[in-house]
């Protein structure tokens, strides 16, 4: 039985946040966009900060390609909304804008990330992604792009038996997640080179490099908790969060990190560790943890300590999970089950980040355009800014809220978003979102609203 919807608000409630709502939010955007210098030498027809948001909009209004967008942006009705909407005056073609969008380097779109996000901290809606007295903060690599034809000197490669090399690039993603939440606040992203290694270990070690010190010139003031698998679990990579400022929470693995689970297991035969079990009636489970404090990291890095957590779930059947983390975070009975949950909220990463952007509607695999220097990392840049946008208004917008909650699934939400673009004179976004809750009327749209006489 699908699941029931919950009731549209009153229409006098229905209102936009001026700075979370997508109008304040794109200006926001086009602001920093504005910003970018300009590499072209010649007088351009079409204006860096149209190209930027013109991409933007492809992706808000989730295209399938560039070309199904090429197909109607001289559409009188797409051009007003472009307009009315992105503040567009004139939208390039799929052909200019891959030109146009190749040479930007991919840092340049950062500012924009942090500008919505810090628009969300000044008007206190970070506050709800707090956690364990900061914010955390998962990270992880992804795929963008692959290919056995196209290549640039910048692609990783992968020799298959078959004899065929396949060209691929991938991103080191950051995003900000709750583990009460399923709105994830995603992060400016690096892109993983063929420069950084042979090894996925090598790679995504190299990018968070570059990474995590860009998180924390954007962020000084976030009090910052990283969220990483087995492979971060290393003396430099701990280093350099410690040279941050920034608290871990770092998934541990006998492969990854022997001498530590070795050095935990004497101190737990000796008697040396906390050991406390919780029945969870809510959920129907037992929680059991094991905790030691201040353990060498290993026998290369005895002089990094950390703290080791061993977490066992057992269900009514039986069924048991077991996890490991190392933490900087002084661990304690009173803190064991939320660093725990901490731990576990690092999947987010890839089910409400990655998952979303590749199987709802986002077409984060599809090859949008790869050029020769930088055009395929800056169409992931922008899909990724494009999905902040969403969960931003998930967040904090009750006009996207409302909209949302008239579709069982998104991609049901964005197909309808396409339709109303693509067939409708639009005046603003409230005209926009309204249209969808209520229901329109007429070829310039109206929202249908109820009678409340």
């Amino acid at each position: 039985m699908p699941k029931k919807l919950p009731p549209i608000p009153p229409l006098k409630a229905l209102n936009f946040r001026k700075a979370l709502s997508i109008p304040g939010l794109l200006k926001t955007v086009r602001k920093k966009f504005s910003g970018i210098e300009e590499h072209r030498e010649t007088k351009p027809t079409y204006s860096l900060p149209d190209v930027l948001m013109s991409g933007l909009a492809i992706f808000q209004l989730k295209y399938t390609s560039l070309l199904a967008f090429d197909d109607v942006r001289d559409e009188p009705r797409i051009r007003n909304n472009l307009h009315q909407l992105y503040g567009v005056e004139k939208a390039p073609c799929d052909t200019q804008l891959r030109t146009v969008l190749d040479p930007v380097e991919p840092d340049a779109l950062r500012p924009a990330i942090v500008s919505v996000i810090q628009d969300v901290q000044r008007h206190g809606d970070l506050e709800s992604f707090r956690y364990l007295g900061g914010f955390l903060i998962s990270m992880d690599g992804t795929g963008e792009f692959s290919s056995n034809h196209i290549s640039c000197p910048d692609c990783m490669e992968k020799k298959h038996r078959s004899g065929e090399t396949e060209y691929y690039h991938q991103l080191l993603a950051a995003a900000i997640v709750h583990p009460d939440k399923k709105t994830v606040l995603p992060l400016f992203s690096e892109a993983i080179e063929k420069q950084d290694g042979n090894s996925k270990n090598d790679c995504e070690r190299n990018a968070g490099k570059r990474l995590l010190p860009a998180l924390g010139k954007a962020f000084p003031r976030l009090k910052i908790i990283i969220l990483e698998d087995a492979l971060a679990g290393n003396g430099p990579h701990i280093d350099t969060l410690t040279e941050q400022g920034f608290s871990y929470i770092i998934r541990a693995k006998t492969g990854s990190n022997e001498s530590l689970m070795d050095e935990a297991q004497k101190r737990i035969i000796a008697g040396e560790a906390d050991e406390f079990e919780r029945f969870d009636e809510a959920a129907e489970v037992t929680r059991g943890y094991r905790f030691v404090n201040d353990l060498p990291l290993n026998k290369e890095h005895p002089e990094i300590r950390v703290n080791y957590l061993d977490y066992r779930e057992t269900d009514k059947e039986g069924n048991e999970k077991n996890f490991v983390w190392l933490t900087d975070i002084t661990l304690s009975r009173d803190n064991a089950y939320h660093v725990m949950r901490a731990g576990r909220a690092r999947w987010k990463v890839e089910n409400e980040t990655f998952n979303t952007l590749k199987n709802l509607g986002y077409n984060f695999e599809h090859n949008y355009g790869h050029g020769k220097e930088n055009l395929a990392t800056v169409l992931a840049n922008l899909m990724m800014l494009a999905f902040l946008l969403d969960q931003v208004q998930e967040n904090s917008c009750n006009l996207f809220q409302a909209a949302r909650h008239r579709f069982h699934a998104r991609t049901s939400l964005w197909e309808k978003i396409r339709g109303i673009f693509t067939e409708h004179y639009i005046d603003d976004w409230k005209t926009f979102y309204m249209a969808i809750i209520f229901g329109h009327i007429g070829d310039k749209l109206v929202p249908n609203y109820p009678d409340t006489s």
